[in-house]
């Protein structure tokens, strides 16, 4: 009877245990966006340097604001884009333009502590015990993960399959970025062409001296905003993406190990230690009861 009373107890507590796991991992597959400060600093710093150089050298900003300049730069480098690109990536490259100038918190803590949580319940009680958990975890990734370990699929093609889809996420991401580095590629041409068609312009009206000097410079406002706008955005948004994408790689690697060494059946400390290294700033403090927790549940 004493044996049949306590049981209740213990089993509430690991399902406390596995419901904050998956919170941890909610938090993990939603984490909260914030501004990316680098990227709004960096455009804010170039663009201030450029044109406070203008400035200092007697220029005005009117000097540059040329609508048909820019009609000819971001409409022809949008153009070459389009004849390069097949259009629903250039659509998702535009849908993940967000990720340039927002970055989420840090989800590898979170991400970890679920783990831990996840291989100290399986370890007392089995992975498949899991199973209603791994349903209501919000990271598609640590879920179908999580769900493949549950049905006892084998560890290696477990491994194989979560991989892929690293690997085929990745493509993908950078599909995206390129999109962007070869708009940095087009948008200096395109400037040039710009610049030849002021010319050009220019070129019937040599009779007028001074429309012929105020005519060449604002012909090569198009160069200024096809080199501008390619090494400001272009270019340093696809290699920020590819940055993002780096990121996440990293955090589905972690999580892959993480439910590979539940099914191992690893001790949780372990598990623990190697997930750490995936982190650069870990928790403070995190582990502590975690590091006391295996001995006591073995014996």
């Amino acid at each position: 009877m004493a044996a049949s009373a306590a049981a209740p107890k213990t089993e509430p507590a690991a399902s406390g245990a596995a419901r904050s796991g998956v919170t941890g991992s909610k938090a993990a597959g939603h984490g909260g966006l914030r501004p990316d400060i680098a990227s709004l600093a960096g455009i804010a710093i170039a663009l201030s340097g450029i044109l406070g150089g203008l400035l200092l050298e007697k220029g005005k900003i009117q000097d540059i604001a040329q609508t048909t300049a820019a009609m000819i730069v971001l409409g022809g480098t949008f153009g070459a884009v389009l004849v390069t690109t097949p259009l629903p990536i250039v659509l998702r490259a535009l849908k993940g333009l967000n990720a340039v100038f927002f970055e989420r918190a840090s989800l590898a803590s979170a991400t970890i502590e679920s783990l831990i949580q996840f291989a100290t319940r399986a370890r007392k009680n089995g992975i498949v015990s899991l199973e209603m958990e791994a349903a209501r975890i919000a990271d598609p990734f640590l879920r179908k993960a999580l769900n493949l370990a549950v049905d006892g699929t084998d560890l290696q093609e477990l491994r194989k399959m979560m991989e892929l889809e690293i690997s085929l996420g990745e493509q993908a991401a950078e599909s995206e970025a390129k999109v962007w580095e070869a708009a940095g590629g087009y948008a200096p041409t395109i400037g040039i062409i710009g610049a030849v068609l002021g010319l050009i312009q220019v070129m019937k009206h040599l009779e007028d001296i001074k429309e012929v000097g105020h005519g060449i410079a604002v012909a090569f406002v198009a160069t200024v905003y096809g080199v501008g706008s390619a090494n400001i955005f272009f270019l340093p948004a696809a290699n920020k993406l590819r940055a993002r994408m780096r990121q996440a790689s990293v955090l589905k690697e972690m999580t892959l190990d993480g439910v590979v060494g539940i099914v191992e059946g690893l001790n949780p400390t372990l598990i623990r230690m190697k997930l750490e290294a995936y982190n650069p700033q870990p928790k403070k403090g995190a582990g502590r009861a975690e590091r006391g927790a295996p001995a006591g549940g073995e014996a």
